[in-house]
């Protein structure tokens, strides 16, 4: 595609509506604004979404992306524009997110001079980005955003920065598209290796005890139903991690619930107890393992991962698979027997009963006491026919949503995982809202991350979007209170939280709010958030002293298990 000259902020819009975007999170600033003014004449074609914060402005585009499926766009200015989105672009590249960044910068000329608001960008985010750039000619901008999303979206996704010079989106030149397909030093679609297909298939026919571990790879490659159909042919139960919850639905019969330090009994006591593990798209976080000297000793290990950089990171492996799980879980899967594992699937029974009678009935069905977070939990995802998107933002509201929802459908939780970014949940339920238009947003969220990104209530409030927030409000800093009490002698230092009425402050962005502090006025009140029409605050005042159970403690092998402050699981 070629044609007269145009200004490089207007072949930056054009190459971003030849990579299909539609929507775009950001705020304006001086560096960045002859981009807005461009924006201004396409603004029916690419919407732009205006957030309160720049941070913000990163946590929608990841939620946009995690439930989409599509990389999420931000534009910011040079400066703390740039520097306020650090914290989303870290979070994207701990959790795979595709995400392209673009930054206002000063002129070419003006660089190293200190200028009004210069940041060295690209030095900044280099360690924290699949690809950072600093597009300093009008020429290389088409190319570089091509190169930007073709990284950003391909392979194990992530993050990209361009650091885009103001002289460079002034500057004119021609307007050549052509979308990237191939870069020579990098490859995201490695080749399948026959060897390796046989050799898994073989170890799973051989085992008696195999357990499959779901991370949030089987959702990024689109190979949920092919996850599904070898675990069903080879009879394999199987346990998700965090972000690999709603991979596989709550009620599949092989869904033997989550992992980790917050997990399901079952799952964690069965890594040590399995004679092969099978990993799909997961990096074996430390929350997960737990003390890597005792984690599945006993057990052959198969890592499935399209990242060979994954592969005896920590944990060390039999066998790896490289590749998208999309491609090689099917082919194992044709190669398995098919069989079923009657004894081994039922053998989870003894854990997952004693985990109901120790910990699940008391918390989603409590008699008497304060309201529990794990019932608010339960009755909202009742209330939404357990199809609602969760998003959560980060804390004890974060293991609740999680533990106690249940899924029907993938990319059903967005939460950060890695990163673990207080402030996540509220932009990043406006942009789940814009990825999903038609889908039920729910938000569970403590009073203390609330009040970190609470500005985006007014992007709430601009856009009239429909966003169930759900405010487990106990005044304090729940998660950190929780060791503080079991680790630290109960010296609760600095979790005391003063907080503001929600409730007034939800009124003043023309959100509904109503506030209940009894398990009597739940039920009604869930169905009265349900029922409205328009984002709607629901505070429910929960137990101060509520902890997450079961906990398997920092450095404690992964079956080492605490049902509560006193008492930890027997065999």
């Amino acid at each position: 595609m070629s044609e007269d000259k145009i200004s490089g902020s207007e072949i930056l819009i054009r190459s971003l509506m030849e990579e299909g975007v539609e929507i775009v999170y950001g705020y304006p600033g001086g560096a960045i604004t002859p981009v807005f003014d461009c924006l201004y004449d396409y603004r029916d074609k690419l919407h732009h979404i205006l957030m309160r914060h720049e941070q913000g402005a990163t946590h929608a585009a990841q939620g946009y992306a995690r439930v989409s499926g599509k990389p999420g766009v931000v534009i910011v200015t040079s400066g703390p524009g740039a520097t306020n989105a650090i914290t989303g672009i870290a979070d994207a590249m701990m959790d795979s997110t595709p995400m392209v960044v673009i930054a206002g910068q000063m002129p070419a000329s003006m660089l190293g001079t200190d200028a009004f608001q210069e940041t060295d960008v690209v030095g900044v985010t280099l360690p924290i980005t699949k690809w950072s750039y600093q597009i300093r000619r009008a020429e290389d901008i088409a190319w570089a955003v091509a190169r930007a999303f073709y990284i950003a979206s391909s392979g194990r996704p992530g993050p990209v920065v361009l650091d885009f010079a103001k002289n460079a989106q002034v500057e004119t030149a021609e307007f050549k598209y052509s979308k990237c397909s191939f870069i020579r030093s990098y490859d995201p679609f490695p080749k399948i290796d026959d060897a390796q297909i046989r050799e898994a298939a073989r170890m799973i026919n051989e085992a008696r005890k195999p357990l499959m571990l779901v991370g949030q790879g089987v959702k990024l490659g689109n190979a949920e139903k092919e996850v599904i159909a070898l675990a069903e042919k080879a009879g394999i139960p199987v346990a998700e991690t965090l972000l690999g919850l709603s991979a596989i639905p709550s009620e599949h019969p092989l869904n033997k619930g989550m992992i980790g330090m917050h997990g399901n009994i079952a799952p964690n006591v069965k890594t040590n107890e399995c004679d092969l593990l099978i990993a799909i798209g997961l990096r074996f976080d430390d929350r997960v393992t737990g003390e890597i000297s005792t984690y599945a000793c006993q057990a052959k290990k198969i890592h499935f991962d399209i990242d060979p950089s994954e592969f005896n990171k920590n944990v060390k492996i039999d066998l790896a698979v490289l590749g998208n799980a999309k491609e090689t879980v099917p082919a194992v899967a044709a190669l398995v027997n098919r069989r079923e594992q009657t004894e081994w699937v039922k053998s989870f029974e003894h854990a997952e009963t004693a985990e109901y009678e120790k910990v699940i009935k008391d918390e989603i069905t409590p008699e008497d006491g304060p309201l529990r977070m794990g019932e608010v939990v339960h009755c909202v995802s009742e209330a939404a026919d357990n199809n609602a998107i969760v998003v959560t933002d980060v804390g004890q509201n974060q293991m609740m949503a999680a533990r106690y929802s249940t899924y029907r459908n993938t990319r059903s939780l967005i939460t950060s995982g890695g990163l673990g970014t207080m402030g996540f949940g509220l932009p990043a339920a406006i942009g789940s809202k814009f990825g999903a238009p038609d889908r039920t947003v729910c938000l569970f969220a403590g009073d203390g991350g609330l009040q970190m990104t609470e500005q985006e209530l007014g992007t709430i409030q601009a856009y009239g979007l429909d966003v169930k927030i759900i405010l487990l409000s106990n005044n304090v800093l729940g998660m950190v209170r929780q060791w503080q009490e079991l680790f630290f002698e109960k010296r609760f230092s600095e979790t005391d939280l003063v907080n503001p009425d929600f409730i007034k402050l939800a009124e003043a962005y023309g959100i509904k709010g109503r506030r209940i502090t009894d398990r009597s006025e739940l039920k009604e009140a869930v169905q009265e958030m349900m029922q409205h029409k328009g984002a709607y605050l629901l505070e429910a005042d929960v137990e101060k002293e509520e902890m997450v159970f079961p906990m398997t403690p920092t450095g404690k092998s992964v079956d080492y298990i605490m049902l509560n402050r006193n008492e930890t699981y027997k065999k």
